[in-house]
């Protein structure tokens, strides 16, 4: 493969990135695209491992049927057979009508089965049925029903500590794992790290219609040698917490530090329990500085209906300072003497607003909710906006009680 189809296909699907460990899986993921052999893609979460199947199939013969990406680890237990391999009508509570699984509806296309490390027993069973014959059966059927699907599987787990603990059947990864891709983490791409804040930055200054952050020397060396436990979405996080709240667009050392958690927390690789933790605390600044993006929005707006009623020429659009109030829902490193902004106009405007009664859950909820009218209820949907995953936007609405149909 030619370094002008690998930048081709970079451009397509909008991978930023030229380390030699991140073309190599480009590679192998173009080379095994033409045949119908499963993939299993590996890396750290946050690494980008969504982009690879999208490459195997935009390059297969399958590419003008369905894709279809299943993120296992946000379905319930209780109904992710069913959303795999269909329903017959009446077979459990609420199965009111008859319905094809992603298997049915996939048939001559793709599936993307993410974080399949998280499937039950009994539906890694269902799946090893799958792919040793392509037949299925719905539940609530006797009847063998089949179906010619291409299965490409994704995982931040290790699979045969799964399998040697009892979590995962030993078959079935074989199984799946016919073509390994393994995506580097971050820190491994420390030539790409730059050229992606500076992505990321450009992307919420262009959305905002602010000025876009730039960094000095210092700051990125220091961006370039930080550990990056979150990977990309860790990056992509830092990048628009620091365009959010910074005043000065010319961003130093000093500054990037207090954006970037200590190094000695962030040593050993996410895992498990500690994956889930560190998505729960990725989450929460994600939806508090997606609350303080909107709240900024809200009040220019509010300010030019009021200059406006008042006779005023409603102001052009620029970049507004987030109000002093504000900072109380900012995590604590952010409370320091360069974020006390003095904008009198905004002040008059939010000063009755109580915000300071608000907690964090709350805020969280709230956003959560807004998100997820704006999308009609769809999780999907809600999640890209919210900038989280599908499973970490499901545990958070779990956590915090709010259901799928909240009106």
């Amino acid at each position: 493969m030619t370094a002008s189809d690998l930048f081709s296909v970079k451009q397509r699907f909008g991978i930023i990135g030229n380390t030699e460990a991140l073309n190599t899986a480009l590679e192998i993921a173009m080379r095994v695209a033409p045949t119908d052999l499963s993939v299993l893609v590996t890396g750290e979460s946050g690494v980008g491992k969504e982009f690879f199947p999208q490459v195997i199939h935009a390059f297969s013969a399958r590419k003008h049927n369905r894709y279809i990406a299943v993120n296992c680890g946000a379905i319930p237990e209780g109904t992710i057979d069913s959303e795999l391999f269909g329903h017959e009508k009446g077979s459990f509570t609420g199965a009111i009508d008859s319905r094809k699984g992603y298997f049915e509806e996939a048939d001559g296309g793709t599936i993307f089965l993410d974080e399949v490390g998280e499937l039950p027993l009994s539906t890694q069973v269902r799946l090893l049925r799958v792919l040793q014959t392509g037949e299925f059966m719905r539940v609530g059927s006797a009847k063998v029903q089949k179906t010619n699907v291409r299965v490409v599987a994704a995982t931040n787990n290790d699979l045969m500590k799964s399998i040697a603990e009892g979590r995962f059947r030993e078959d079935l990864y074989y199984r799946l794992n016919t073509v390994p891709i393994s995506v580097p983490p971050l820190r491994e791409r420390k030539g790409d790290i730059y050229l992606l804040f500076r992505k990321f930055a450009g992307d919420v200054a262009l959305q905002y219609r602010m000025p876009a952050i730039t960094l000095d020397e210092g700051a990125r060396i220091m961006l370039e040698n930080y550990h990056w436990r979150g990977n990309i979405r860790q990056l992509k996080n830092v990048a628009e917490q620091v365009s959010a709240i910074e005043q000065s667009r010319n961003i130093t050392a000093d500054i990037l530090r207090r954006y970037l958690p200590n190094e000695s927390h962030t040593i050993t690789t996410m895992r498990g329990a500690e994956s889930n933790a560190y998505d729960d605390i990725n989450t929460e600044r994600e939806l508090l500085y997606k609350v303080l993006f909107d709240m900024r929005n809200d009040i220019n707006e509010l300010k030019q209906m009021m200059r406006s009623a008042m006779g005023g020429t409603a102001p052009q659009p620029h970049a507004e300072p987030i109000h002093q109030d504000v900072s109380r829902l900012l995590p604590e490193s952010a409370h320091t003497p360069q974020h006390r902004y003095a904008d009198s106009e905004m002040a008059e405007v939010v000063e009755d607003e109580p915000m300071h009664e608000l907690t964090k859950d709350d805020v969280q909820r709230e956003q959560i909710l807004r998100a997820l009218r704006n999308n009609n209820y769809r999780r999907k949907e809600t999640a890209r906006e919210l900038f989280i995953s599908e499973r970490t936007l499901y545990r958070r609405m779990k956590a915090l009680g709010i259901d799928d149909d909240t009106k």
